[in-house]
């Protein structure tokens, strides 16, 4: 265990770093803004679209995956919303505390860490794991919070779900580099350096992203960030360990992968989803805040108990 600790806590040195560097405002936050959109369209963008290309659609999607982590992830999510709802929250509130509960930082995080900690073959259950969570949850709180604004459900809804999707990076990248593998076509070795040497950029620049990011945040209301904290590094990924091994078993190194993408701390998007529609930013901030630094302990022993797995 302590051996994986020690391969997982460069990670969060450089988070540390980056955390560090925003806090005594050597980085500010245009700056940390700026890194962040470098990162999210050009740099994991890269990344993504490399991993992909070299996959093909069948190596990626698999339904037995994605239905045991949609009900994993579903039952934590109605979990916290009924907790909410205990609470005499609206539903806003509610669907916000439910994307912090199941929501990893898969993407900046995630695609990252586990390629490296894992093998280069976990990009296949993990950008799966991404792409349910922006398409199903993604899609979810945003239907969610403007449908119960708006009392209805309308077509412009739908429309703005859609062109979230379309304009998401992340999402675009994948299809476009499963589309280029299906297509059967080389990359160029000109075209490989570039997207190496780009998407290369995606990890160090990342994790200092979400350290500078974090630099800002508070945990203002402890109480609750903890409970959703704990709802996100131990709930989520024992819900996924059990639907991926004993409900809808599937393979063993594909379920471990699962359940490390799980234990992930809670999302930065969720926090920019918050703040957009103004719904308990401080709320996600601190639930953030709390989850990544608890997660340099959590994640290690997740990854340590998974690893046995295969």
């Amino acid at each position: 265990m302590l051996a994986i600790f020690l391969q997982t806590l460069p990670f969060f040195l450089i988070i540390g770093l980056g955390f560090g560097a925003g806090r005594t405002g050597f980085f500010n936050e245009e700056a940390t803004a700026w890194l962040t959109k470098f990162v999210f369209y050009f740099a994991l963008s890269a990344m993504l679209f490399k991993f992909a290309a070299n996959l093909s659609l069948a190596d990626v999607l698999d339904w037995q995956f994605v239905t045991a982590y949609l009900c994993a992830t579903g039952a934590v999510y109605l979990l916290a919303t009924l907790v909410a709802f205990l609470r005499k929250l609206n539903i806003e509130q509610a669907a916000v505390e439910a994307q912090c509960a199941v929501i990893g930082n898969v993407g900046f995080l995630g695609v990252p860490m586990l390629t490296l900690l894992m093998g280069e073959a976990a990009i296949g259950p993990v950008m799966l794991v991404l792409a349910v969570d922006l398409i199903v949850f993604g899609s979810l709180i945003v239907i969610l919070i403007t449908g119960a604004r708006d009392g209805r459900m309308s077509v412009r809804i739908l429309a703005t779900v859609g062109m979230g999707l379309l304009k998401n990076p992340m999402i675009v990248s994948i299809v476009l580099g499963l589309a280029w593998s299906a297509l059967a076509l080389p990359i160029p070795t000109v075209m490989n350096d570039f997207l190496s040497l780009l998407g290369g950029a995606a990890t160090p620049g990342a994790l200092f992203a979400i350290g500078a990011s974090l630099a800002g945040k508070s945990a203002e209301r402890p109480f609750v960030a903890g409970w959703l904290s704990l709802c996100k590094l131990v709930l989520h990924p024992a819900a996924v360990a059990l639907s991926a091994l004993w409900l809808f078993p599937i393979a063993p190194y594909a379920a471990a992968v699962m359940i490390a993408a799980a234990a992930l701390p809670v999302a930065g998007n969720v926090y920019i989803l918050a703040q957009h529609y103004r719904v308990a930013p401080q709320r996600v901030s601190a639930s953030i805040l709390i989850s990544t630094v608890a997660a340099v302990i959590s994640v290690s022993l997740v990854i340590g108990w998974v690893a046995a797995l295969y």
